[in-house]
């Protein structure tokens, strides 16, 4: 059986008290962090080939069913307005297309031919890179993509919460995440989803910085698409030129975002 599947370690948990069952989630949930510890090697590895492919103008897919989908979608989707990068240059699949974003789509994961369909209404090529997310390592949706990937020529990777699994067989930089048994038998949404969206969180975060998406330690890219973050962009360039808020108000309406409002500073 496979860890994400084996029993938890607790029991009668209808009896638990509301403390008690919180208490015992949270302890659960600390051993997460070791285990992303564990795989940073292997998350480098893929990083690497990340930023080379997109330096050359590639593209990231993530696909994925269920909460493994949801996260990638996720992570894709808040690209653009935290970096400024264009949309279609990380994109994110779920099995049962959008519709099962919101609601399961029965049956979607067991096609293993449906991800490389819905891949190709993307043009994909080997000029991209494709990365399979399942907690369980054996969703026929993600494994009969990243196969077809590779057959294509592209960079794979995946993410998993089980060690040799096929869909790690199947990628060529695995990420093994091992968080043990969920507190609910089963419930991969809980563990193994946490430790799916801190990989996440850390690829695409570190592809973006390698990408020169941020200064220091802020985002100049980032899209003032509400108040709060034009108030953000409005903070940095006080700091950045030592201006006062109507000048930095000024400035970031003149050029539009924090990067251009820098470079122009400093032209």
């Amino acid at each position: 059986m496979s860890v994400t599947e084996s029993a938890s370690h607790y029991d009668d948990l209808e009896r638990m008290t509301v403390r008690d069952l919180l208490v015992n989630i949270n302890r659960e949930d600390q051993h997460v962090a070791h285990a992303v510890q564990k795989a940073i090697p292997a998350i480098e590895a893929l990083v690497l080939q990340i930023v080379i492919k997109m330096k050359a103008g590639g593209r990231l897919f993530y696909i994925g069913a269920g909460t493994s989908g949801r996260l990638g979608i996720l992570d894709a989707s808040e690209i653009p307005p935290t970096y400024g990068l264009p949309q279609g240059r990380v994109i994110g699949l779920i099995a049962g297309g959008d519709a099962a974003i919101r609601k399961a789509v029965e049956k979607a994961e067991d096609d293993p031919h449906q991800a490389w369909r819905d891949l190709e209404a993307h043009q994909i090529s080997s000029a991209d890179v494709l990365i399979g997310i399942a907690a369980s390592g054996r969703t026929p949706y993600v494994i009969g993509g990243l196969r077809m990937a590779r057959e294509h020529g592209l960079v794979t990777g995946c993410i998993t919460c089980n060690t040799g699994s096929e869909l790690a067989q199947v990628a060529q930089f695995p990420i093994e995440v091992v968080v043990g048994p969920e507190f609910v038998t089963g419930s991969t949404r809980m563990k193994a989803g946490t430790a799916q969206k801190m990989v996440l969180n850390m690829i695409s975060t570190a592809t973006m910085i390698q990408l020169g998406r941020v200064k220091g330690n802020r985002m100049v890219d980032m899209q003032l698409t509400n108040q709060k973050l034009v108030n953000r962009g409005v903070r940095m360039l006080m700091q950045e030129l030592q201006v006062d808020e109507a000048e930095a108000e000024r400035l970031l309406a003149l050029h539009g975002t924090v990067r251009q409002v820098l470079e122009a500073h400093r032209g």
